[in-house]
Formats: C-alpha cells, sequence, structure tokens
C-alpha cells in the first residue's frame, strides 16, 4: 500500500510537472507573428465582449491582440471603482514608461460629457484608463493573464505586445472602445 501510495504521488508531482511547464510554454509563446518593423497605427478599436485590440493604418488592421479588461459588469463605466471599462471615443494622450504595470498607454477617459454625467450621480468619474502589459513582477503569466479580466477598468496585454504598441501607437491616437 505504501508503494501504490509513493507511485501516485510521483505519477502526481509528474504530471504538475508537466502541467506547469506547458503552462509556462503557453505563457511564453505568441499567438502571432510581431508587428511589421516601422508599423505605426492610426486608429485603435476595442471590442470588450469580444476581449479584442485591433490596430489600424489607413482603415486596415495591422494586428490583433486578445486583452483582459476591467473585473466590473459588463456596461459602461459610470464611477470610480466600478471595475468597468469604459465605452466610446477617446484618444492617447500620453504613456508612462515607469508604470506599475508594463508600460502604458493613457486613455482620455473620462471626457467632459462623462464627468457630469457622474457628477449628476453625484460620484467621481474614476479615471486612470490605461491600455498596458501585464503588472511589474508579473510578466511571467504572459497569455495566462488572459483567463479572467483582472484590471480595474483598463485594458491589459502581454509585455511583448505592450513592446510593440508603445512602438506603434502615437500619442493622440483615436481609441474606440465598444461593448
Amino acid at each position: 500500500m505504501a508503494r501504490t501510495g509513493r507511485m501516485i504521488l510521483a505519477a502526481f508531482v509528474v504530471a504538475a510537472a508537466a502541467l506547469a511547464g506547458a503552462a509556462f510554454a503557453y505563457s511564453r509563446g505568441s499567438d502571432q507573428p510581431p508587428l511589421a518593423s516601422g508599423a505605426l497605427a492610426d486608429r485603435i478599436v476595442v471590442e470588450k465582449a469580444a476581449r479584442r485590440l485591433t490596430l489600424y493604418a489607413a482603415a486596415k488592421p495591422l494586428k490583433t491582440y486578445r486583452v483582459a479588461i476591467g473585473w466590473g459588469n459588463p456596461g459602461q463605466k459610470n464611477r470610480e471603482g466600478d471595475g468597468r471599462t469604459p465605452e466610446g471615443s477617446y484618444r492617447i494622450t500620453g504613456r508612462n514608461p515607469d508604470s506599475v504595470a508594463h508600460l502604458s498607454l493613457r486613455v482620455s477617459y473620462p471626457e467632459p460629457q462623462q464627468v457630469l454625467a457622474a457628477a449628476a450621480q453625484g460620484v467621481p468619474p474614476g479615471g486612470d484608463i490605461m491600455i498596458h502589459g501585464i503588472m511589474n513582477g508579473w510578466g511571467w503569466l504572459g497569455r495566462l493573464h488572459r483567463l479572467v479580466n483582472w484590471t480595474d477598468g483598463c485594458v491589459a496585454v502581454t509585455d511583448r505586445e505592450m513592446d510593440e504598441l508603445w512602438r506603434a501607437v502615437p500619442d493622440g491616437t483615436p481609441v474606440e472602445i465598444r461593448a
């Protein structure tokens, strides 16, 4: 009986190690080829329900990325702390190389009408909505981060993907976030 127990334990350890290795290989892998060197986007479209971000240039898709979004319920961001990713038309207003996540591109939320709507409800609209990589120190998760919506309302990609976005998305680029 003891020998059987050790054999079961050994089989479990081997299976767990194989699973961990496969998960690590998956996390480090790439869904698709890298973005062409020197490519510049002139528009970003985020589709929340599909958990997809697409870069466009001259109305043609450059590349599509799978993303994680806010942990809040579906729908429009209404107030600070609701965990929702906003919907609407925005633009990239800046970048932070020293972000708490691997690089970040600032999205112009809240727009003036969203500030007014939140004020009418007596709540703060929130802010600091970004397109960013994985939280610093957790980059080893790679694609595994997309298994759940974990941001506070931002749009997250892998660190490698964020490196591409950082190079391809100039400040001022329009961003459309759809339901």
